[in-house]
């Protein structure tokens, strides 16, 4: 049975599959702690930013600004986001079928602090890194 005339494009096949596809083999995102309120707590458009690029993360892609964190532990990354200041999310996505959110933070200094890095290395421990 063919789906009605306005779901299928010009070689008839669905419109919406790729969107269907990358909705389906999206990789699911998990907060560890603190790290959902720390990226609430940031302004509305670094916060929008950050949820563009794990998007992008969860359907398998790079974001646009990264590095890898190694000291953190194998796969981490971190995004970086120039938006109203310097913000900071890490994460990884290389554990498992999931995306972990280790660590959401604002950067102040030009090296990221101690603090941030052992925090992120403790929660990356606690998602079996």
């Amino acid at each position: 049975m063919l789906p009605p005339p306005e779901f299928l494009d010009d070689s008839g096949g669905w419109i919406y599959k790729n969107l269907y596809d990358s909705v389906v083999n999206m990789k699911p995102l998990r907060f560890i702690g603190s790290s959902l309120d720390d990226l609430r707590n940031f302004p509305d458009e670094a916060r929008r930013a950050a949820g563009f690029e794990l998007r992008a993360v969860q359907n398998g892609l790079d974001p646009s600004d990264w590095r890898p964190m190694p000291v953190i532990g194998s796969g981490a990354r971190e995004i970086r986001i120039h938006v109203l200041g310097e913000w900071r999310v890490i994460y990884v996505a290389k554990l498992h079928d999931t995306v972990y959110v280790l660590h959401s933070f604002k950067k102040t200094t030009r090296k990221t602090g101690r603090q941030d890095m052992e925090l992120a290395r403790h929660r990356y421990k606690l998602v079996g890194g």
